[in-house]
């Protein structure tokens, strides 16, 4: 890969109406602005077509699914209107998934940190390997999960969110994710992994839009709010990683991954 390798996003459609939308970053399939964006347009896409019966949300490789914010872009915010416009990339993208008239089927082959939990949380349903451990290490880093918290704590409760996020450092299990309610599906491997998925959106392609449409929508009851909460959370992040302990936290990633 080379060094202008900025990522993508595609959006495939199969003639049985699955819909899969792929993500990649050659940093551990990390997400910034320019990806958010592209991420949830491609959802709000196939949620329009017709033809569309179920959404598929994966990323690229067999190894992480998601290291969550770029640490090269936060490290570039200088004010904190920036700061909230870079979060609110995570806000539009979850509320891409909550608005969405299809269900979405997230799959992960990996770790999931930060973000990359909150966008497991935003499908309506999980398929994981036992390799996709999750963190959500925003603490540590003097910033917080303030606005992927609404979709982590919507699937796995308030106690779960709290001991994710205050063992910021530390890794939970795949089998962890599923005993609290973030995965639906734990899979030995990635080929067990596809087997299921494959599976299971040939089954949920099959059945009526219409029921399928009604189940979404009792599935985020309760959620119109979130627009506004969400860009709220956003203003709340975006001034918290202007602080000197977040840049310093963020530099020494940085370097230690030199």
């Amino acid at each position: 890969m080379s060094a202008t390798d900025n990522g993508n996003v595609t959006l495939s459609v199969s003639p049985t109406g699955v819909a899969t939308i792929s993500f990649y970053h050659p940093a551990q399939n990390s997400l910034p602005s320019a990806l958010l964006d592209k991420l949830e347009k491609k959802i709000i896409e196939a949620g329009s077509e017709s033809g569309t019966r179920i959404i598929i949300l994966k990323s690229e490789g067999n190894r992480t699914f998601c290291a969550g914010a770029s640490f090269d872009e936060l490290l570039q915010i200088k004010t904190k209107e920036e700061g909230a416009i870079f979060f609110s990339g995570f806000a539009t993208v979850i509320n891409a998934c909550r608005k969405s008239p299809k269900i979405i089927i997230a799959r992960l082959q990996g770790k999931a940190v930060g973000g990359g939990v909150g966008l497991a949380a935003a499908a309506d349903y999980c398929l994981a390997t036992e390799a996709a451990s999750i963190k959500l290490s925003e603490l540590a880093i003097g910033i917080g999960p303030f606005v992927i918290s609404p979709a982590v704590i919507r699937k796995i409760g308030l106690p779960a969110f709290s001991q994710l996020t205050i063992r910021a450092s530390d890794f939970q299990t795949a089998q962890w994710a599923k005993e609290k309610g973030l995965y639906n599906e734990v899979y030995p491997d990635i080929a067990a992994l596809d087997i299921a998925l494959e599976e299971l959106t040939q089954k949920l392609a099959s059945y009526p839009p219409d029921a399928l449409s009604g189940l979404k929508q009792i599935l985020w009851e309760g959620t119109a709010d979130w627009d506004e909460l969400l860009s709220q959370r956003a203003a709340i992040s975006g001034e918290l990683v202007l602080s000197e302990f977040t840049q310093h936290a963020l530099q020494g990633f940085l370097e230690g991954k030199k």
